[in-house]
């Protein structure tokens, strides 16, 4: 596994020391158990305990949540540390001190301690969380932003004690490991609210709602619901007025595109008023700068234009009407071209149904990973919708496909997975994928 690293114009190829352990890891899969992970955090000296945490959980939204609240706790003059996943990339992407990705040493570094610890069950996400609690630990941040991984209640992220837990939206994903219904999912998310904590929602369903409010009443916690607690007014432009507890703001931007990310600044913008009352004051300037500086790849992001290529990690049915309404809100194409491929836990037949309702041809593909959806399956599902549609198993050459089959004023969206969006993403800024 190798890792590139730019310097001024040239490319350095630096040999990762750690790779066969991290991928020994995968092998472990997921470990719904949060004893052994805390006995290895024990033996590191708990360095999740030394800086104060916010848990970001739900189903979508999350990383955008979390790169929001970071960025204006930076411009309030913070050390932040920054954990999100999964990576694009490079898998560095997932641990950020104030903006910037661990390096190479330090990671090799916090992997060769965890490695002491010798746990043999230890999991790759487990490992990268540790790592972070590390990481930010010898670097001094104020406070870390960590992003759930599934669920919650036994996310290894839920070892913390935050200050303030936020909770998007609940929808269903992960119904093998999480339950069948909406309320089973909504009581693994809730898990991350603590006794006399604060946690901030926008879900809006009754099932839902109801789960947390019971939750923050069974253990004295103050819950704060978007429309009733705090409120936003939405604009066609993509600007928004806010309106909270003690703070109101007009017209204000972020710098991210899509519907949905003005629900997620208002998550933002509660959780930093919060904060202040917690000794993390941020200004109304803070938080505006914050908000139009804002930077998470990935997510309605333009890599190319003429044709233009965006990329969007739409990786659930919910995400997917997100991201077709934005796209008839903020964008016009003569042809809309995608290059769509999924994971087989995703219902990618509701997916495949949104994204052929406005799509004039379907390219499939296949993320690099054991869990993608057989193109065939695919393709059986769209053949359904009479738009015209190819399979390209490798994603290289699908977008190739794309680029050559669209002229300057057609669009084409890479999406279904973030495993797919990462790996177009690498190939188009020349970075190797990992």
């Amino acid at each position: 596994m190798i890792f590139m690293e730019r310097m001024q114009s040239d490319v350095v190829m630096i040999e990762e020391p750690f790779p066969s352990y991290l991928d020994a890891l995968m092998k472990n899969g997921i470990r719904l158990d949060l004893k052994p992970f805390e006995v290895l955090l024990s033996k590191l000296q708990q360095p999740q305990r030394a800086y104060p945490s916010i848990l970001v959980g739900g189903t979508n939204g999350k990383g955008s949540i979390a790169a929001m609240i970071t960025a204006i706790l930076m411009k309030a003059g913070c050390r932040v540390g920054l954990y999100t996943s999964p990576h694009l990339v490079d898998v560095r992407e997932r641990i950020r001190v104030n903006g910037q990705m661990i390096g190479l040493e330090e990671i090799g570094a916090c992997i060769a301690e965890i490695r002491t610890a010798d746990d043999p069950g230890l999991t790759y996400f487990e490992c990268l969380t540790a790592v972070a609690f590390l990481h930010f630990r010898v670097q001094h941040v104020d406070l870390a932003v960590l992003e759930v991984g599934m669920g919650g209640r036994l996310d290894a992220t839920n070892v913390v004690t935050p200050i303030l837990s936020v909770i998007s939206n609940v929808t269903l994903e992960h119904t093998n490991f999480l339950g069948k219904r909406l309320r089973d999912i909504a009581v693994e998310k809730a898990g991350i609210i603590r006794k006399g904590g604060v946690c901030l929602t926008a879900a809006t369903q009754k099932t839902v709602l109801q789960t947390l409010r019971d939750r923050c009443r069974e253990c004295g916690a103050e819950l704060l619901e978007l429309g009733r607690d705090f409120r936003i007014r939405e604009r066609r432009d993509g600007s928004f007025s806010y309106r909270g507890k003690s703070l109101q703001l007009r017209d204000v931007k972020t710098a991210l595109r899509g519907l949905h990310q003005a629900k997620n600044a208002a998550l933002a913008v509660a959780a930093i008023e919060e904060l202040t009352g917690c000794g993390y004051p941020a200004t109304e300037k803070n938080i505006i700068d914050g908000l139009s500086s804002v930077r998470w790849p990935g997510r309605l992001e333009t890599v190319r234009t003429r044709p233009a290529v965006i990329l969007d990690g739409a990786h659930n049915p919910a995400a997917t009407a997100v991201l077709c309404r934005s796209l008839k809100r903020f964008y016009s194409w003569r042809r809309l071209i995608v290059v769509f491929g999924v994971l087989g836990d995703k219902k990618y037949g509701a997916m495949v149904k949104m994204l052929c309702s406005l799509a004039d041809e379907l390219i499939i593909t296949t993320p690099k990973t054991e869990r993608s959806v057989s193109p065939a399956v695919l393709l059986a599902v769209a053949r359904d919708y009479g738009v015209k549609t190819d399979v390209v198993e490798n994603p290289s050459d699908a977008l190739k496909e794309a680029m050559a089959a669209a002229d300057a004023d057609d669009l084409i969206c890479v999406t279904g997975s973030l495993y797919l969006v990462g790996e177009i993403r690498g190939l188009l800024s020349g970075d190797r994928v990992d």
